[in-house]
């Protein structure tokens, strides 16, 4: 009966933690696609709200993305972009990680 509930440990696979590198990657290609929206980045990288706040804030101190602010109904809307900076570090890491799972 345990055995039906509880499957064997090594069949388990544990999920690893991911870098911040990989963090701030997923970020700039989730921006790269088409994303600007705070919460879509969010979802498309799997975070929560405040990890994504020190994220953003992280990659507008290196001057990898900048933000717009379009004035909505009821507020400011803000909008993430990539800048040359952001676009060349990602095709770096790109050309990287190709160069690697050749």
């Amino acid at each position: 009966m345990t055995s039906e509930i509880f499957p064997n440990p090594i069949d388990i696979s544990i999920s690893e933690r991911r870098s911040k590198l990989d963090i701030m990657i997923t970020v700039l290609k989730s921006i790269q696609g088409g994303m600007d929206k705070p919460t879509r980045i969010m979802y498309a990288a799997n975070m929560s709200w405040n990890s994504t706040q020190k994220v953003f804030a992280d990659l507008l101190r290196q001057e990898l993305i900048y933000v717009t602010e379009e004035q909505g109904a009821r507020r400011a809307k803000k909008r993430y972009h990539l800048t040359d900076k952001g676009m060349n570090v990602l095709d770096y890491f790109q050309g990287a990680s190709s160069l690697l799972n050749a």
